[in-house]
């Protein structure tokens, strides 16, 4: 009798637990009602990062955007912002679903939108002609007389009356009025300049960097590069790692290999480099290139 109470006291504890999970499972399972953002799985925040950054890109609501982001409780909303949006370039994403996070995450960085929205007005429309409709006396009791008041021109309410043609000679001709002219400048779609390209000797694994700025020199995300060496291609965008800057890329280099770079807004190329020969203490090794490009 000894021997089995060991027995029936396990029998007992697995019985008494598996009826305990069978009642938290089937009769009474758990719900969650108004569970915040913060205990959801990896895969479910990351599809909540890119709803909150969809509708950034819709109505540009920043301080909405990081409330929403504070829900998570993530301890760094920037750094989780990019690393997804690598990850899912890493995995082969279009460019354009990552884009918004990207572009949240530099917003978020910089305290301000890049890009505001504005929406163009619609033209509106003034009537020209304006009628003052007055009753006569007259026999006919359904006769009006419409009398046009403030109206440049009305073929109904002006008799027809013809008048000579007079030749118009050359000496008393008008001089016709020139019209203004049309200075262009650098739009949101143009070609992209390479305004400096200098050798950086900071002993750090050799890597090409990319700074990309428009015209008032703010550095604009989203760019696209395409490196090409004898046997690969490599393509990336500017605007990854925020907290380097927005309009920031970079690009590891090997040793005795020539890059040709072209960027893709605008069509850009850049050929013929490669990782710079630099001296410290008295070894050498291979240094970094800075290319700054400008609209």
């Amino acid at each position: 009798m000894k021997r089995s109470f060991p027995f029936f006291l396990a029998l007992i504890l697995i019985v008494g637990f598996g009826l305990g999970l069978a009642y938290s499972w089937l009769l009474a399972p758990v719900s969650y009602v108004d569970a915040p953002p913060s205990l959801l799985g990896a895969d479910f925040k990351e599809q909540y990062r890119s709803v909150v950054a969809a509708a950034y890109a819709a109505n540009q609501d920043l301080p909405r955007a990081r409330a929403r982001l504070d829900l998570l409780r993530d301890a760094d909303s920037i750094k989780e912002l990019s690393a997804q949006a690598q990850r899912m370039l890493a995995a082969g994403a279009d460019f354009e679903k990552t884009r918004p996070l990207a572009q949240l995450a530099a917003d978020l960085r910089q305290g301000y939108v890049s890009e505001p929205f504005t929406p163009s007005p619609f033209p509106t429309f003034a009537p020209n002609l304006s009628a003052t409709i007055t009753p006569t006396e007259n026999s006919d009791p359904f006769f009006i007389e419409e009398e046009a008041t403030a109206t440049p021109f009305s073929a109904a309410t002006m008799p027809f009356q013809q008048t000579p043609i007079t030749p118009i000679v050359e000496s008393t001709a008008a001089t016709p009025t020139l019209r203004p002219t049309f200075t262009p400048t650098a739009g949101a779609g143009a070609p992209f300049v390479l305004v400096s390209q200098e050798a950086v000797c900071d002993e750090q694994p050799p890597t090409m960097r990319f700074t990309f700025l428009n015209a008032k020199k703010i550095q604009v995300a989203g760019v696209e590069i395409v490196a090409t060496w004898n046997d690969g291609e490599d393509r990336f965008f500017s605007g990854f790692k925020p907290e380097m800057g927005n309009g920031y890329a970079d690009f590891q280099m090997r040793a005795n290999t020539i890059y040709n770079i072209r960027i893709v807004n605008g069509g850009t190329f850049v050929a013929d480099l490669s990782a710079p020969e630099c001296s410290a203490h008295g070894q050498s090794y291979l240094g970094s290139l800075s290319l700054v490009f400008q609209r």
